[in-house]
């Protein structure tokens, strides 16, 4: 032999590269299955609080909608406005008729009679410039109903809450 060889010992090389490429197979399969795992364990643990953040907002929900605060709470009153007939802007032959009530706070200083009478006022006055092509349809009439509580509201100075419209006759 000379002194650069070596002597090679039978299927030595082959064994070990056998037992590494065994043990990178057993490694992978081991991390693989750790990821697994963890992976549903942190989603299992997402989708719980989910639930609970989801049961404890429809808690709060039905609470809240079961003691709902009453807009008319408190020393209120309600009077009947007179029907109120007007013929409409820009025309003599289509006529409105309007019959509705008001809720007001029962502790202020005004006179209910007086109060109501000036509504009527007001009511009649602001129908007259109303034209028919304002007040139709679904729309029209959810745009007069709050043109109406709006202008109450102001000329009352906030003690009439809310007028409400009983008829609206329109011909």
């Amino acid at each position: 032999m000379a002194d650069g060889d070596t002597l090679a010992l039978p299927n030595s090389g082959n064994a070990a590269n056998r037992g590494g490429r065994f043990g990178w197979a057993l490694t992978l399969v081991l991390l693989t299955l750790l990821a697994v795992g963890l992976g549903g364990g942190v989603g299992a643990l997402m989708v719980s609080e989910f639930e609970r953040a989801v049961l404890a907002k429809h808690r709060a929900e039905t609470e809240a909608s079961n003691v709902s605060a009453s807009p008319y709470s408190g020393a209120i009153s309600l009077r009947s406005v007179a029907p109120v007939v007007t013929n409409l802007a820009n025309s003599e032959t289509d006529w409105i008729r309007l019959e509705s009530s008001i809720v007001f706070k029962s502790g202020t200083d005004i006179n209910p009679d007086i109060m109501v009478a000036e509504t009527r006022q007001d009511l009649l006055a602001f129908l007259r410039t109303v034209s028919l092509a304002q007040i139709q349809g679904p729309s029209g009439l959810l745009h007069l109903r709050e043109d109406l509580n709006e202008r109450v509201r102001l000329r009352s100075k906030g003690s009439i809450q809310e007028l409400i419209v009983e008829s609206l006759v329109v011909q």
